[in-house]
């Protein structure tokens, strides 16, 4: 079976972004919660909350192992902070399943993995908790690597999840080596797709999206400037903010993907890409918003 390849382009993705009426409150606007961190990766946390927060959700909630979340509240004034059961390793716990299960029923979509560590209770947390949890869903990083080689869990989800994954964790995920994903990103990601009922997003040059029985979508924006850590985390948090706001899980990866890009090449112009970082993608998502609002009203 022939596949359908496009790309993304400002022409693409400008009729994606949701609409925000004038009358509006923060509640239209949907509520995502972050799950990440662990001790020394706090970081990471913050990068995706902080992003979350650039994609136009109305709430960020951002949920920590235990003794972290005075670390985390320091974050950003903007984002709540919320604290969960942690293990001895100061990482989530496995008791911290049901609580963030009931605390994902009064927000719109989740955003699981960002720095959470591959702690054996860690795992048995996310794989509880992917399982579950009947809000979107986006698995990132250490969420991906505590799924390890047993992605079937997905198929028994209530609700799509997007997986983004950089090809170590796609070699994880499938059990092949990064040379053979590498050379074969495309069909790889797009079969990964279909056999596990998600929208895969295989990170780095010219990222691939792929949704079940779906186009193959290979993005336009990004530089080499996007190849350090962090970046990854901004990607989550921005796509799970998309979600909150109710986007369709292939439209808000694409939408996700391109304006990352495009924020990434704004820093790049600006800072270079040897000397930015993954905070000024963060500080030149609006400024990527902005092109895409004059590019619609053209």
């Amino acid at each position: 079976m022939s596949q359908s390849i496009s790309e993304l382009n400002l022409e693409s993705v400008r009729t994606l972004a949701p609409a925000r009426p004038p009358d509006a409150h923060k509640g239209v606007f949907g509520h995502v919660l972050v799950i990440a961190g662990s001790r020394g990766f706090t970081g990471a946390a913050r990068l995706a909350a902080e992003a979350a927060s650039r994609s136009g959700v109305g709430l960020v909630t951002l949920a920590v192992p235990h003794s972290l979340a005075d670390i985390a509240a320091m974050a950003s004034s903007e984002i709540m902070t919320m604290r969960l059961p942690q293990s001895p390793a100061e990482t989530f716990a496995h008791t911290a399943a049901v609580p963030a299960i009931q605390a994902s029923t009064s927000r719109t979509a989740v955003v699981l993995g960002p720095g959470l560590s591959q702690h054996a209770e860690t795992k048995a947390f996310v794989q509880d908790f992917a399982r579950q949890c009947a809000k979107p869903l986006l698995i990132d990083a250490d969420g991906l690597n505590c799924l390890g080689k047993d992605p079937e869990l997905l198929k028994s989800a209530p609700a799509r999840r997007v997986l983004t994954p950089h090809p170590g964790e796609m070699s994880r995920l499938t059990g092949l080596p990064v040379s053979e994903i590498q050379a074969k990103r495309q069909h790889i990601a797009s079969e990964f797709a279909r056999a596990f009922e998600c929208v895969l997003v295989l990170k780095g040059h010219r990222t691939v999206i792929a949704e079940p029985g779906g186009p193959v979508y290979i993005n336009t924006t990004g530089n080499s400037g996007l190849a350090k850590g962090g970046t990854g985390d901004v990607l989550a948090g921005f796509i799970g903010g998309l979600l909150a706001q109710g986007m369709p899980a292939s439209d808000a990866a694409r939408l996700g993907v391109y304006l990352h890009g495009l924020a990434g090449d704004l820093a790049a112009a600006a800072k270079t890409e040897r000397g930015m970082i993954a905070g000024d993608v963060i500080t030149f998502l609006p400024e990527a918003w902005k092109r895409l609002s004059e590019s619609a009203s053209s």
